[in-house]
This record gives C-alpha cells, structure tokens and sequence, in this order.
C-alpha cells in the first residue's frame, strides 16, 4: 500500500467506524483491511508513484492524444451556442438517434430511440445503474468473467448480489464452457459480459456468446453487457450478445464514447435493450446523475455518424500500437499474450523475477521508469494466485511514448532478444 499522510490515515480511523452500505462496496472492490481502514486503489497507488519517478503511466486506460477535429469541434460549437444547461434525462434526442443508427449500421440492430435507449454518464454509470435496478436482494447472483473491470465487484456488492466468477486462463483468456454452465443456476439474476475484455484483451468466440445466450434463458437470467471497446477489436469484427438468436429480448448493451473518440473525460456512455430494462434503468440513473455532458453529446452523435474508415483506421492503429509495445516487452524478458481487442496488453513478468506481479509492479518504476498494473488487482482475492505473475500494460499511448517505455524496459532488465542473438 501506499504510504498515507497523517491526515488520510486519520480520516480512515474515522472511517472504520462509520456503518454503510460503503463498506460493503469497499470489501467488494477489495479495498477494505481486517481493522477496517480503506486502502487506495492500485490505479492511484501506481499513478501516485509514476508522477513521483517521473515513470511512463502504462497503468490507466486513457490516450494521450486527442480524438477526431470534428468531434472536438463539435464540442466547442454546442458551448458557444449555449448547450450548457441540463439536457433531457434520456439525453438529447439526436444523440438518441445517432445511437440506434449506429446499432443499426453496424450490427443491424433495431432501437427505439424514444423507449430503448438512454444516455449515461459513461459505461461506468450503466452498469451501476442497471445492477441497482436489477438486484432484488442477498440471494441473488450476479455471474462475471475473471479477471474482470474493477467496478463490476463494487457495483454487484453495493446493490447487494452475490458475486460468481468465470475463469479466464492464459493464454487465450477464452472461459471453459463447462465451468461457465456451472456458474449460472437459477439464483443468477444476471450475467455480465466484458468483450472485448478488460484488462485480458480476449475477444469471446461466437460459441461462447451462444452459451451464454442458452444459460440466460434456461435460468430466466439478464444479460448485461459491457462493449466500450466494439471498435477496438482486431481479429475479427465485434459481435454484440444482442444480435444472437433469442438474444435482444433479455439483454442491456452498454457502450461509450470515451474510448472509441479517445474522449475518456467527457464520461458520455448508454445504454440500450427492451423498454422495461430502460425504464428500470432510467428509473435508477437519474436520482444518481439524473443527466450530464450537455455540450458533448452532440459531439458524440457527431461521432458516431462519422464514415466508416474512421472506425477502422482507429482499430488498425491501436493494433499497431500493441505491436510496438509487445515487441518492447518481449525484448526485455516479458512473456507476451498477444490482446484481440481492447487498449491493453497482458504480459507475463515470471521470467523476470516477477512471479508476485504487485510487488514486481511496485519495483517497475525505481526499476525501469515505467508504470504497469499486476492482473491480480482485477481479481476476488481467493484467486490472486491464479494470476500471480501476470501483468497489465497500457497501449493506448503515442507510439513515442510506447518506444520510450520500451527502451527503459530494455535498459532495466536487459535486451532479452539481444542476448539470444549471442548466445544462438
């Protein structure tokens, strides 16, 4: 854990004594100690230690660079015309529109705009929201695939679930469908779905998302699926679960702008699915942020009606992005699980010394100057070891910065490829 100031420290011993449904939260996010006390997470523990080192951040998922002229200018626009007040609580309807074309255009989706579609203060919201209308009580389950997005854990226990989890193995990162059928029983009051996958990089194969598809409506479960990186998928373009057979009538599509436009500040996400979901949903979300990011969601619809070679140019470059930073990796040791999708890169640092990977990622800025997350952070507890030496890097960053990192890897751990060339 990071060192704490007094201050913190002393705001924790107040903490530790405050009864809430926040201390649930926190235990399922793995953050609450035995005595009480709330530790930072890993994510601001790391950052923390890369502005104090000066260390390149490939711990957090967000660019450094600037999404697409018109969407950003599209944003400016609606400022300068006054779009600064709340905006309808569904959210504006262009945007609306410009979703269920979107939905329609790729996927060929069919949405209402007006019943089955809402706005959200990105993904994050979406999922909050839908499993604090979807959660009846303490006997109900919410089944993940893990490791999984550090919210869903948080989320399932503040609404007060039952969290059951789906392993992922390297290298593929594909669930075994036995152990899958296992998981969802008739207590499963919904199953979430992470694909393309953070923090694994996997891209679910379509038998898989069938098999989810026949285990919802065998235990009469809903379907929740988070899909923010549809359009960062490289081997195969991405499915949505709601284009399957039998599919669209129990399951909530959540989705947002933040990593497709590069625009992870504006927190402009939705969701779609059957109009009571919505409604359920709606009903939940707006005594949470009720709306937000007037001036951006016209910029979002602007977005998501932009040609089709934006979309695979944003695809390509990311891919390549990941090759310049799987090259860096392997070149310094790393064992590398090359991602289908998604801003990340899983790398494994057990040749390296780095079977505990927190404490490995604890040492990597003093080290090589570099900022990474152990996979173990998006892990219950009781299965850490499972996923001991694995690492998460980031490849969403310029391919200057991803070059840099590489170099310094190299320079901390020695030119790995370098050595097997003298030594063939």
């Amino acid at each position: 854990m990071a060192k704490m100031s007094f201050t913190y420290g002393l705001s924790l011993f107040f903490m530790s004594v405050i009864p809430g449904a926040w201390r649930r939260t926190a235990a399922g996010a793995g953050l609450l100690a035995d005595d009480g006390t709330v530790a930072p997470t890993i994510f601001a523990e790391m950052s923390a230690a890369a502005a104090r080192t000066g260390a390149i951040n490939l711990g957090q998922g967000f660019p450094d660079e600037d999404g697409p002229a018109e969407v950003l200018e599209a944003a400016r626009a609606a400022i300068s015309a006054g779009a600064n007040q709340y905006p309808p609580g569904r959210g504006l309807p262009d945007l609306l529109a410009a979703i269920s074309e979107h939905q329609s255009r790729f996927y060929g989706l069919t949405v209402d705009p007006e019943r089955e579609v809402i706005v959200t203060a990105g993904a994050t919201e979406a999922l909050t929201a839908a499993l604090l209308a979807l959660i009846d009580g303490p006997d109900d389950e919410v089944v993940v695939f893990e490791p999984y997005y550090d919210s869903y854990a948080a989320a399932v226990a503040l609404a007060g679930a039952r969290l059951v989890t789906v392993p992922l193995r390297a290298p593929d990162f594909q669930p075994d469908a036995d152990r899958l059928a296992a998981a969802v029983t008739d207590r499963t009051r919904v199953i979430l779905v992470n694909d393309p996958h953070n923090p694994t990089g996997a891209v679910f194969g379509r038998e898989i998302l069938a098999e989810i598809v026949r285990l919802a409506d065998r235990h009469d479960a809903i379907i929740v699926t988070d899909e923010v990186y549809e359009h960062l998928s490289f081997s195969a373009p991405h499915t949505p679960i709601a284009t399957l057979p039998g599919a669209a009538s129990r399951t909530l599509t959540i989705s947002s702008a933040g990593k497709t436009f590069s625009t992870t500040g504006w927190k402009i996400g939705w969701v779609h699915g059957p109009a009571p979901l919505i409604t359920a949903v709606l009903t939940v979300k707006q005594y949470l942020t009720y709306v937000n990011g007037a001036p951006f969601q016209p910029a979002v619809a602007v977005g998501l009606r932009l040609d089709d070679r934006y979309f695979t140019e944003a695809s390509e470059t990311l891919a390549r992005k990941h090759e310049v930073l799987g090259a860096g990796l392997r070149a310094a040791g790393f064992e590398v699980h090359v991602p289908q999708g998604g801003y990340f890169t899983v790398a494994d640092a057990s040749p390296l010394g780095g079977r505990d990977a927190a404490a490995f990622c604890r040492a990597l800025p003093e080290r090589a100057g570099v900022v990474a997350i152990p996979l173990s952070a998006f892990t219950s507890a009781h299965h850490r070891a499972d996923y001991a030496g694995l690492v998460r890097f980031a490849a969403c960053k310029r391919i200057e910065v991803l070059e840099e990192a590489a170099a310094r890897l190299a320079t901390g751990f020695g030119d790995r490829s370098s050595q097997r060339g003298r030594t063939a």
